[in-house]
């Protein structure tokens, strides 16, 4: 089924130098959890695989960032915590529902991995195109906002364990490959199925998702975009650190994209595999295959 791992291409261009607006200070880290274990509506199931049953906790508070109630899911006890995003029009519970949590159920049961899958907000900031483009792309850095001060400091406080992963499914592949790229400090592997990291890429059905409009914020949220400028030796230096790898199907309409990024990753120094699959490979039934192979 994979037809073979692609190493790193030569030269690509910088295109323009990367300012500080857009990337967080890199002495910055994940603000401490204050009241939201308090706050949190939490229903479990066993502990830590007691009696080989898988512990399967449901979360959900008020975030003040998003200005509604967030949910999520984690499964496992231990290991390395994996922020799971899901796909477009998924939720929280696709990852489970995907029966990916099946496949994966030998390593969480071990206590090898400990998933935390979060809830989407793409209907209201990217795919919300009654709205302008500048307040899509405001909405999404408010949902990472989100994830960096609500939902790391609840992976931290109950999992010490000092491996995070990013990963995700399609649309949660740009999202796993975007925060983790631009925080590497705080996410130690990448491992993103069926992604685009250009969302203003128009191929094929997919549209521009910001139809023609540009602007910094834009800029500092598509990692092609500006990663060939970045000139930040801390933040170079945590990404040639972390283990990235990839994986896109032969016929994805976005694997120039994927080939793209990899050689832009090269072209720093920054080590990062990318997997082919026969065919477009882009739903439930080869994710759940990739799943045990790459995480």
């Amino acid at each position: 089924m994979i037809l073979r791992s692609v190493e790193p291409l030569a030269t690509v261009a910088a295109t323009c130098p990367l300012g500080a607006a857009g990337l967080p200070e890199c002495t910055a880290a994940v603000t401490p959890l204050t009241g939201l274990a308090a706050a949190n509506s939490s229903g479990e199931v066993a502990g830590a695989g007691e009696g080989g049953e898988m512990n399967r906790e449901y979360h959900c508070w008020y975030s003040p960032r998003m200005g509604r109630d967030m949910e999520l899911l984690v499964f496992g006890h231990a290991g390395a915590k994996v922020l799971v995003f899901p796909t477009r029009d998924g939720r929280f519970y696709e990852y489970e529902d995907l029966r990916i949590v099946d496949a994966l159920a030998p390593r969480i049961l071990a206590g090898e991995l400990q998933l935390f899958c979060v809830d989407n907000a793409a209907h209201e900031s990217l795919y919300c195109f009654w709205r302008h483009p500048a307040d899509r792309i405001r909405c999404h850095i408010q949902y990472e906002e989100y994830l960096l001060n609500e939902v790391l400091p609840l992976m931290a406080s109950k999992n010490p364990h000092p491996v995070t992963i990013a990963h995700g499914l399609s649309l949660g592949a740009f999202h796993a490959v975007n925060i983790a790229l631009r925080h590497p400090h705080l996410f130690q592997r990448i491992c993103a199925f069926s992604g685009r990291y250009d969302l203003t890429l128009a191929v094929e059905c997919f549209q521009d998702l910001f139809d023609g409009y540009y602007d910094e914020n834009i800029y500092y949220h598509t990692p092609t975009h500006f990663l060939p400028g970045l000139a930040c030796d801390w933040r170079l230096s945590a990404l040639r650190q972390q283990a990235i790898t990839l994986v896109i199907g032969e016929a994805d309409p976005f694997l120039h994209n994927n080939l793209h990024l990899l050689q832009i990753l090269g072209d720093k120094g920054i080590d990062a595999a990318l997997h082919r699959w026969e065919g477009r490979a882009h739903r439930g039934y080869y994710w759940r295959r990739m799943a045990p192979l790459y995480l």
